[in-house]
Order: C-alpha cells, then sequence, then structure tokens
C-alpha cells in the first residue's frame, strides 16, 4: 500500500493550504481503509497528530488545530484532505499522513499501517 501526499508549500501567516493524500495498491487487491490521518514534525520535534477521520466519518483534531483545520475523506477516491485556515508560523513542519486498513489479495487478507512521504508546509510571519 502506498500513500502519495501533495499540496505543501509556503503561505503567509493567515492564509490557507490543503493537502490531499490519494493511497493505492497493485492490481488485483482491494483496500479498506480505517483510520486515515495527517501528522506531522517540525524541526527538533517529535511527529505529533494533527487530525484524524474514521471511515464512518467521526474525526478528531489536536487541540491547537481545532477550528482551523478540517479533514475530510472521499473513500470513493481513497484520498483523505486536510484543509489548513488562519495558517500561524508555528503550523511549520513536515505533514505526514498515515492510514490503516486492511488489503485483501486474492486468497488471503492482511492488516497494515502505513505512511505517506510527507509534503513540507512553510507559514511565514
Amino acid at each position: 500500500v502506498q500513500l502519495q501526499a501533495s499540496g505543501g508549500g509556503l503561505v503567509q501567516a493567515g492564509g490557507s493550504l490543503r493537502l490531499s493524500c490519494a493511497a493505492s495498491t497493485s492490481t488485483g487487491s482491494t483496500l479498506r481503509l480505517n483510520t486515515m490521518g495527517w501528522y506531522r514534525q517540525a524541526p527538533e520535534k517529535q511527529r505529533e497528530l494533527v487530525a484524524a477521520i474514521t471511515s464512518g466519518g467521526s474525526r478528531n483534531y489536536a487541540d491547537d488545530v481545532r477550528g482551523r483545520f478540517t479533514i475530510s475523506r472521499d473513500n470513493a477516491k481513497n484520498t483523505v484532505y486536510l484543509q489548513m485556515n488562519s495558517l500561524k508560523p508555528e503550523d511549520t513542519a513536515v505533514y505526514y499522513c498515515n492510514a490503516e486498513g486492511q488489503l485483501f489479495l486474492a486468497v488471503s487478507s492482511n492488516g497494515f499501517m502505513t505512511w505517506g512521504q510527507g509534503t513540507l508546509v512553510t507559514v511565514s510571519s
């Protein structure tokens, strides 16, 4: 299972960005995605949860982004989004998407948890 993230960039404080992360797998297998989420890691800090969303649509946000960020998903496209508004310099970090679920093969299934490659978000003051 691969996650491809996009949408990072440089934005001024108060601006907005939208991150996307699409999950894919090889032909002949089927994905069932459970919880998908976004994490971030600022320089010299630990990776932290930003927001997560279950397959049923339940959302969880870090306290410092609640009300500014919105996580959503398109199950038909196996894609999770993070709309980030009112960005602050302290939101500057590499953002990673994460997904866990099950991969169904011809004769078996396996649980998985995987990370995307990270996309840099830089907010200037």
